[in-house]
């Protein structure tokens, strides 16, 4: 089953989001607008904005409130992929050449910079003095997530510890506030917004795990880059802190961030095998897992609807996906 099987019914409201998204990006800069609509039409889940929405349901739905929101925390994460790009020297995503190769590292940062600053001139409309604290405490949470993630490049030294509140900065906290906000614009009540917000953090967690697996399971093509990219640009995700238990691949690692100017991609490849076959993407799945039934469990206490079931439904995909 794809994942926009289990939230179809809002096909809508989702072409309107789109439709506002385009629209948001518009400037009279043509630099700046041929590279915002490349980054809006590499497409990707909208999983944020789907989140904003399905928890919206539990409230008084108001679409044209609600879909500020939703617009504004997809232009955010869009826009933290911009910066991440360049952070990264990455110049593939999705398959599709990233701002940065296209035009440059300044083109890119300043794409990045200008469709924060539309996130945020989308949000005034939104009348809620709560959602402005939760958004910009979200996105200084954010911005010190990527921080971290510098920070750690190539540290074969950093713990579990580090690695989960980084992650938790860099992806969870996003897709928790999505969840949160929806359930604050739609008016709900505190219980079904603490659940909601609670959902979308152990979502957050699970998914950004799922992703780090997928850099060693997942093929080339299914990834859109090569497989080990991470591991090539410095970043130790869990997959690696558990084959660093075995001394051997910990040296081969430490032996291929010593020579990261002029790394043998045939090594790297060498050390992406071992790590897949180590036994450490059992160990973090079974993390994965965890964060999952936290999310499941939190889903207990809403009532019963259309969007609950989608909620459990994306769940389960994400906690199962192969790419």
């Amino acid at each position: 089953m794809k994942l926009a099987k289990n939230y179809a019914f809002l096909r809508r409201d989702l072409k309107q989001i789109e439709s506002t998204l385009e629209d948001t990006i518009f400037t009279d800069q043509p630099v700046l607008h041929e590279a915002s609509t490349q980054l809006l039409r590499a497409g990707g889940k909208r999983l944020r904005p789907i989140f904003v929405l399905l928890a919206a349901m539990f409230g008084n739905y108001n679409l044209s409130k609600i879909k500020k929101v939703a617009s504004a925390v997809e232009l955010i994460h869009m826009a933290s992929l911009v910066h991440d790009d360049v952070i990264d020297d990455s110049d593939t995503r999705r398959g599709k050449p990233t701002v940065k190769s296209h035009w440059d590292n300044q083109i890119a940062m300043l794409t990045g910079d200008f469709i924060f600053a539309k996130a945020l001139q989308q949000f005034t409309d939104i009348e809620y003095p709560r959602a402005h604290q939760i958004l910009s405490k979200t996105m200084v949470e954010l911005t010190i997530g990527e921080i971290e993630q510098i920070r750690d490049k190539f540290n074969y030294e950093q713990n579990f510890r580090s690695y989960l509140r980084r992650i938790r900065r860099k992806t969870a906290l996003l897709i928790s506030s999505s969840c949160q906000l929806g359930a604050v614009v739609a008016e709900t009540s505190s219980e079904t917004e603490k659940a909601l917000y609670n959902y979308g953090y152990y979502m957050g967690m699970s998914y950004q795990i799922i992703d780090d697996i997928l850099d060693f399971t997942a093929t080339e093509k299914e990834l859109g880059k090569p497989s080990g990219s991470d591991l090539l640009q410095g970043n130790i995700t869990l997959p690696v802190l558990y084959a660093m238990e075995n001394p051997q691949i910990k040296a081969s690692i430490i032996n291929l961030f010593a020579n990261k100017e002029q790394m043998n991609q045939v090594e790297l490849k060498r050390v992406v095998e071992a790590i897949a076959k180590s036994g450490a993407i059992e160990k973090a799945r079974r993390v994965s897992n965890t964060y999952l039934k936290k999310a499941y469990h939190s889903l207990k206490k809403l009532p019963n609807n259309q969007s609950k079931s989608a909620l459990e439904n994306i769940a389960n995909f994400i906690g199962n996906r192969k790419i």
